[in-house]
């Protein structure tokens, strides 16, 4: 392993553990499906980084020097995963901790992933409470939805973590294809509360960042993007704790069928499922049709549908700039 600050020279090098990936319709291809293998890794391998992967790690580290104890928006997703990873890398495992925003917008199976994964690295979890439910501006659901979510989280790292972990400076995982979007207005607010933003910084793009995960040996390396729940209620639309608990139930259930990724809209009495394209079809069998929609009526949906033009990311905030797209 590489070691920083002087530290003795080791010269064996670890190989990552390969990430076999489910990619037929019919096996478990999701982190949360049961059965699937991306848990191989037991903790992470960054001496086996090599190349570019290498240089952009050791990047970070570089605009992380003069950090004594680094506070990581965490939320368990490639990005959030990565920058902990290689924070820790830089750092020590010591002097690094993963903040974990918790409420009812944060999937539960979500929440057990962020702890699974900070295992794999190595590095302690606090978990930030927040309460940008009860912010009316917030629960209007407008575009700046997400600026009051990351602004409350931050304020709450501010008030309440810093002083707490001792920290001297608080990180989030933007990337360099991030900072170019459109419809990501949290990026104000960690602006606001002078959070910084290595991965950015050093241009490392998203299809960087899944390859160091990959060297490093994360389990979220190849893992979909997933917004939180509240991203499922339509622009305009109140988000309430109901709708976010319907959301989750639902999502929940489609993943043990086995499906790689999905959204459930919430749309009042029906809840639309979007699924990859390529496993739509599955769907459509008759058992798990009918475990579907047992599924949705059972957590408060009168209807479930299937949206035929499948999933799609960011979904709402493309209709509000009148676009659309798929991803």
């Amino acid at each position: 392993m590489r070691r920083r600050r002087g530290a003795e020279q080791v010269t064996s090098v670890r190989q990552p553990v390969p990430l076999t990936l489910g990619t037929a319709p019919q096996a478990p291809t999701s982190l949360f499906a049961p059965g699937h293998p991306g848990f191989e890794a037991e903790e992470m391998t960054p001496d086996a980084l090599t190349g570019e992967a290498l240089e952009l790690a050791d990047a970070v580290s570089t605009e992380l020097a003069g950090v004594r104890k680094l506070g990581v928006a965490y939320s368990g997703g490639v990005d959030s995963a990565t920058l902990l990873a290689l924070a820790v890398r830089a750092l020590g495992a010591e002097s690094v901790v993963a903040l974990l925003g918790v409420s009812p917008s944060l999937a539960r199976r979500e929440r057990r992933l962020a702890h699974q994964v900070a295992r794999v690295i190595g590095a302690q979890v606090v978990e930030v409470p927040t309460h940008e439910g009860e912010n009316p501006d917030y629960q209007k659901n407008d575009a700046a939805r997400c600026f009051h979510c990351k602004d409350e989280l931050f304020t709450r790292i501010g008030e309440d973590v810093v002083g707490e972990q001792r920290l001297d400076a608080v990180a989030y995982g933007e990337n360099a294809d991030d900072a170019t979007r459109h419809d990501r207005p949290g990026a104000g607010a960690a602006t606001r509360h002078r959070v910084l933003r290595p991965l950015s910084v050093v241009g490392m793009t998203k299809s960087q960042v899944r390859e160091v995960a990959r060297q490093l040996s994360l389990p979220v390396a190849d893992k979909p993007a997933a917004p939180c729940l509240a991203s499922r209620v339509p622009f305009g639309q109140e988000v309430t704790p109901e709708k976010l608990r319907q959301i989750d139930d639902l999502e929940d259930a489609v993943y043990e069928q086995g499906f790689s990724d999905c959204r459930v809209r919430h749309h009042g009495a029906v809840g639309r499922i979007e699924l990859p394209t390529e496993e739509l079809a599955r769907a459509m069998e008759p058992e798990i049709r009918e475990a579907l929609v047992a599924a949705g009526k059972e957590t408060g949906f009168q209807h479930v549908t299937i949206d035929l033009d499948g999933i799609r990311s960011g979904l709402f905030s493309l209709q509000i700039v009148g676009k659309g797209g798929r991803g």
